[in-house]
């Protein structure tokens, strides 16, 4: 059934899915957006889909119509673009249930960081700042997963979708005029592999785990194996991590490597449930880690150490790049983070600071060759007392 609501569609059936999705076939753009709840599950649970394109606005009732492969079909199409905001999580989970990240994507979030908007600007504030259109934001935090949704959760989760083909022409302006264009799209690309890698190898999990580089080489291949088998049961009793284990239990079983069920047990933060329901494969689990071979063991590579010297040289690179970014309009976050600017000084560089991203591509064009001129000394940093600014100085 779909149900035709003022200036918009609700579609809760297959064939109300499928009439759509051939009215949005004949357009070359498509705006989309998502709703889900997120906090009781391994992946996020999709519940309603916003798309607009002409015409035509709608929403997707995922709950009633689960077999989406009419519209996912249309996000493959790389005749029609995808125009998100912030839409990474969105691609996420288009990627967990089709199987593929939508391509080609614009996501307007990105493109507005490389036009002076700032980083990570919210759709509202864009919209706001944009088309001087102010939205009501009382839905933020509401509970998609109630039916029948109200009428102000439809009128809000529209105006998501309402808006972005506005934002979508005047950021392309500004791109061409500042002649970012192709910049934006290799952004665009980067945020897309970000999207396909949450569904990558569960054995390189222990990565994003806190203190992971700081354990034993020993330890490092007990945490991988540990935090591999909980990605396993998480997403099997689609339950988040953290309800299965805690990332600092995880580690804490790492360092001490118990290797039976009772020695488990004793480990700070272990509940008996917890012993009682995965001891076994925890234990199966660590003793596993312990029998890697050692050149086969997760390795960190080692940063030296960050003098005051080199600690200040970083300081002032920093400021030459927020010098360069106020005078390219873009956000400074966008270039380089503080990690990057310490590996820079620390390298001079050269060696490892070469494969860094303000080294690479367009960062290295607006950016990257006036932080090497800094540190060779042709380039320096100043306050101009005439426009009462900090300035880049070319220096003879």
């Amino acid at each position: 059934m779909t149900k035709r609501l003022p200036d918009t569609e609700y579609i809760q059936d297959e064939a109300g899915l499928i009439a759509l999705c051939e009215r949005l076939r004949g357009h070359d753009r498509l705006a989309v957006d998502t709703e889900f709840m997120g906090e009781d599950s391994f992946h996020p649970r999709l519940e309603i889909i916003q798309v607009a394109a002409g015409d035509e606005i709608a929403i997707i009732d995922y709950r009633s119509v689960s077999e989406l492969a009419p519209f996912f079909s249309l996000l493959d199409d790389a005749r029609i673009l995808k125009v998100l905001h912030a839409g990474r999580q969105d691609l996420e989970i288009f990627s967990v249930l089709s199987g593929s990240v939508p391509t080609p994507v614009f996501d307007t979030q990105v493109a507005a960081a490389m036009v002076g908007y700032g980083t990570q600007i919210g759709y509202a504030q864009l919209v706001k700042q944009v088309l001087k259109v102010a939205l009501e934001k009382s839905e933020t935090f509401t509970n998609w997963a109630q039916r029948p949704l109200t009428p102000e959760q439809v009128a809000y989760a529209l105006e998501d979708v309402r808006y972005l083909f506005l934002l979508h022409d005047h950021l392309v302006r500004r791109l061409k005029t500042l002649g970012r264009l192709e910049w934006a799209e290799e952004e665009f690309r980067r945020v897309q592999v970000l999207a396909a890698d949450e569904a990558r190898d569960p054995r390189l999990r222990y990565q994003r785990i806190k203190g992971w580089a700081e354990l034993s080489p020993r330890a490092r291949g007990v945490l991988r194996e540990v935090a591999a088998w909980r990605e396993h049961e998480a997403k099997r009793r689609d339950r988040p991590r953290g309800r299965i284990l805690r990332d600092e239990i995880l580690v804490e079983i790492a360092r001490r490597a118990p290797t039976t069920i009772e020695a488990l047990g004793q480990l700070r933060g272990m509940q008996p449930s917890q012993v009682e329901r995965y001891g076994g494969a925890l234990v199966a689990a660590v003793k596993q880690g312990l029998a890697v071979h050692d050149h086969e063991l997760p390795r960190v590579e080692k940063r030296r150490r960050i003098d005051p010297e080199t600690a200040g040289l970083a300081d002032l690179l920093g400021t030459a790049l927020k010098v360069r970014a106020v005078e390219a309009s873009i956000s400074p976050q966008l270039l380089a983070t503080t990690a990057d600017l310490e590996l820079f000084a620390l390298e001079r560089g050269r060696g490892a600071a070469e494969k860094l991203p303000i080294l690479q591509g367009w960062r290295r064009q607006l950016a990257g060759e006036h932080l090497l001129k800094v540190l060779d000394g042709t380039l320096s940093v100043g306050y101009d007392p005439e426009t009462k600014q900090v300035r880049l100085f070319e220096r003879p």
